[in-house]
């Protein structure tokens, strides 16, 4: 399954620590951002993930994330 989420992060240092900290909750998974896109991607490919635990965690480190729907 691939989640993504539209969110406010700028900068890749930004999205490495992010990613460090998705790992460590959800290790195994695929986890990258696509900062160049205007809604700032985060992609996550994981077997058993919750949407809403992921914005959460993104959230908690000071950053908007909502889920971008097909």
């Amino acid at each position: 399954m691939v989640l993504v989420f539209k969110t406010n992060v700028q900068e890749v240092k930004q999205g490495k620590r992010i990613i460090e900290m998705l790992l460590s909750y959800f290790p195994g998974s695929e986890i990258s951002f696509d900062l160049d896109d205007c809604d700032k991607v985060l992609r996550i490919k994981y077997n058993r993930i919750l949407t809403s635990g992921i914005i959460n965690l993104v959230n908690k480190y000071g950053f908007n994330c909502e889920e971008l729907q097909d």
